[in-house]
């Protein structure tokens, strides 16, 4: 079993006198965690990419470990992305990336004549616990071009064949991207003048391609799921509004504006759930394009390019991916907007609202307040009166004590202070108002 410099758990050391910082090893070896695997021809390859959770990914880790334990190999570090384990006669490249696992098998075996063995799996040639669900299946024959001169009609389906020139023509790649009878893509390396370090580097970059655009298509159920979504929401939005125009009352707007939230939660959670699909289809998308570029593809005669063949496919599936996630957004847009206008139209039916109820309020302030004013009048009568009654029996007691002037009589004195008295209490009523008024 081979381990790259990434895999190590030894920090390199760094300058004298100079502290090293705590990713430089994960830094230094990243260039080089994915080496290049020689290649002598004639190679049977098998590749098989899984998508994988973090608990799967723990348990395929493990997995791996057991299997190199059981060959007497050193196990791979805790945190290592790839290793290397022979088995028999064949070969065994593991790698974990982000969110999916591959398994590579190589061997020269029963390797001359291109596709004359079957599944692996099923003849048990090769055995390993699937770490998840599979996307991506390739049985690449690597061959000298002088092997397979015999025409390729019945390998490959030939209106979907792709033959072009790579490494500048020192092979040639032929695939249809079919699934054959055993669910294997199968690709045709035909080697000229390929090293083998050259054919390591042009069946990795093959795989890479094979993998990458599987994993781009993955966006592409998701984004026709989230376009059925969007049409029903899209009519529940239309629908509000066309009931907003119809039903200016409040009561409707409220039952409108509960109806405009649930849509906005239902869009949140719908981007939620596609934003990192759709973003990993377009980075697996650029992979594969820089992979094309790298192998320098020329087709051959009449047969269609690689690059032109995902230009028909593949490209249109990223571009729905991509056209999802801009009606996501303008979706977003015009509820941001329905609702502003809903709540701009209640703030509006609340401030006639609350103009009546300033009018109600002041038409019943004035009603109180002429009722007071009607209170204080009688008040002042009756307390008037009840004074000018004190006044009366205390003018008769000083009438009977010979105390009253002859031409006075108790009746006029009275008669005399009945203003005074009424204007007295009238005066201190206005104070009291005044001084709880103020207060």
């Amino acid at each position: 079993m081979g381990e790259t410099p990434a895999t190590k758990s030894t920090t390199p050391p760094g300058p004298k006198g100079l502290r090293p910082h705590a990713e430089r090893p994960l830094l230094l070896g990243e260039l080089h965690a994915r080496p290049f695997l020689p290649l002598s021809l004639p190679q049977r390859i098998y590749h098989y990419a899984f998508i994988t959770s973090e608990e799967e990914a723990r348990a395929d880790r493990a997995n791996i470990s057991l299997l190199a334990l059981n060959r007497g190999l050193p196990q791979p570090a805790a945190d290592a992305k790839f290793c290397r384990i022979e088995i028999g006669t064949w070969e065994l490249r593991w790698e974990q990336h982000t969110e999916f696992t591959t398994y590579t098998w190589v061997t020269g075996l029963d390797a001359a004549t291109p596709f004359t063995k079957s599944d692996p799996l099923a003849t048990s040639e090769i055995a390993f616990v699937a770490p998840g669900a599979l996307v991506s299946a390739v049985h690449i024959s690597l061959v000298k071009s002088e092997v397979s001169a015999a025409p390729l009609d019945h390998r490959f389906d030939p209106q979907a064949m792709c033959v072009v020139d790579v490494n500048h023509t020192a092979a040639r790649l032929t695939t249809d991207f079919l699934a054959d009878a055993s669910g294997y893509t199968r690709l045709l390396i035909e080697s000229r003048s390929l090293t083998p370090i050259a054919a390591g580097r042009l069946v990795q970059r093959v795989l890479e391609i094979e993998t990458y655009r599987t994993l781009a298509l993955l966006g592409l159920p998701e984004a026709r799921r989230t376009a059925l979504e969007l049409s029903a929401m899209e009519r529940d939005l239309s629908d509000v509004t066309s009931t907003i125009a119809a039903s200016p009352d409040a009561s409707s707007h409220q039952k409108q504006l509960r109806r405009l939230t649930s849509l906005a939660v239902s869009l949140e959670a719908s981007q939620l759930r596609t934003a990192h699909r759709f973003a990993a289809s377009r980075a697996y998308f650029e992979l594969t394009s820089n992979r094309l570029e790298v192998i320098g593809e020329r087709p051959v005669e009449e047969n269609i390019s690689i690059a032109a063949f995902f230009r028909r496919r593949l490209e249109p599936a990223i571009a729905t991916c991509n056209a999802t996630e801009a009606r996501q957004a303008r979706l977003a847009q015009r509820l941001e907007r329905t609702t502003d206008l809903l709540r701009t139209g209640i703030q509006f039916e609340l401030e006639h609202q609350n103009r009546d109820l300033l009018d109600s309020m002041n038409k019943r302030a004035d009603l109180q307040l002429r009722l007071q004013q009607t209170v204080e009048g009688l008040s002042v009568a009756a307390i008037s009166y009840y004074v000018v009654g004190l006044i009366t029996y205390v003018a008769k007691g000083v009438k009977d004590l010979g105390l009253l002037p002859k031409p006075l009589s108790p009746e006029l004195v009275t008669a005399a202070l009945v203003p005074v008295v009424v204007l007295v209490i009238w005066w201190s009523m206005r104070k009291l108002h005044h001084k709880f008024m103020h207060e």
